[in-house]
């Protein structure tokens, strides 16, 4: 089986995250920037499907040139090969340009199985399986917690609030996976060692066929406006009882709008 995990490189959400000045887009150039955590995720369940069914595994990552970084990383745990989308032009896409991107590296890849984290942690849109499924003509599975195969049949678990749900496709097909569905295994020492000598092939827009106008700030489809810090923290009101406690608690929950 030809499985494609699609890898995006983001700033750490445990650290401090900032917006650029100039444009509104992530600072990603003083972030600390790893591995989205959900990509890996799907990392490994494409690593579990192929020791059980043979096959290859491809990492593809639209990015700038640091996410080569978060490529080697992905290349570590166990993947074949890498498949790095780079071009200055790219800087700002929306989701729709973005969709429109990777739909057009995976055109070339002739996956059978496309595996993704459910959302970014620098986005959380949960939108970009979607939208690539809908481009390339193929189902999509998404918010799985359990993926089986059975040769050109794929059933997961849609993982929602209330519990779950079963749904089936045959491949080829976009699955989305959340942090339910397996436990990432941490790269060895071998595989990094492996993952400096995995091929890694660079495409730029015009390798794709898209236009520089399609993307970018300029080719968005919607943009940040204006931004600031969240405000620190105030002190809590304090009521002290001295009799009246009970109306002075009913007083702030209605001037709050909780009663």
């Amino acid at each position: 089986m030809n499985i494609v995990v699609l890898v995006k490189q983001v700033p750490d959400s445990g650290a401090d995250r900032n917006l650029r000045s100039d444009d509104n887009t992530i600072d990603r150039g003083s972030a600390n920037n790893v591995i989205n955590e959900m990509d890996e995720y799907a990392i490994e369940e494409a690593l579990k499907i192929k020791e059980a069914h043979g096959g290859e595994v491809t990492v593809l990552t639209m990015g700038p040139d640091r996410a080569t970084e978060s490529i080697r990383k992905a290349l570590s745990m166990g993947p074949d090969k890498a498949v790095h989308v780079v071009d200055d032009a790219l800087h700002g896409s929306c989701a729709v340009a973005t969709s429109k991107v990777l739909a057009a590296a995976l055109n070339n890849l002739n996956a059978d199985l496309v595996l993704c984290g459910a959302e970014s942690t620098d986005g959380r849109v949960q939108v970009i399986p979607h939208m690539i499924a809908e481009r390339l003509g193929v189902a999509a599975l998404t918010g799985a917690r359990k993926l089986t195969v059975d040769g050109a049949t794929l059933t997961v678990e849609r993982q929602t609030e209330e519990g779950y749900e079963v749904v089936t496709a045959s491949t080829p097909a976009v699955v989305s996976v959340w942090d339910t569905i397996n436990e990432p295994r941490y790269p060895s020492f071998k595989g990094i060692m492996a993952a400096k000598k995995k091929p890694v092939q660079t495409l730029s827009l015009a390798d794709l066929g898209v236009a520089p106008a399609e993307v970018g700030l300029d080719g968005a489809t919607s943009a940040v406006l204006e931004h600031s810090k969240r405000p620190p923290r105030s002190g809590g009101a304090k009521v002290t009882d001295e009799g009246s406690g009970g109306a002075q608690l009913v007083e702030f929950l209605a001037t709050e709008k909780f009663v």
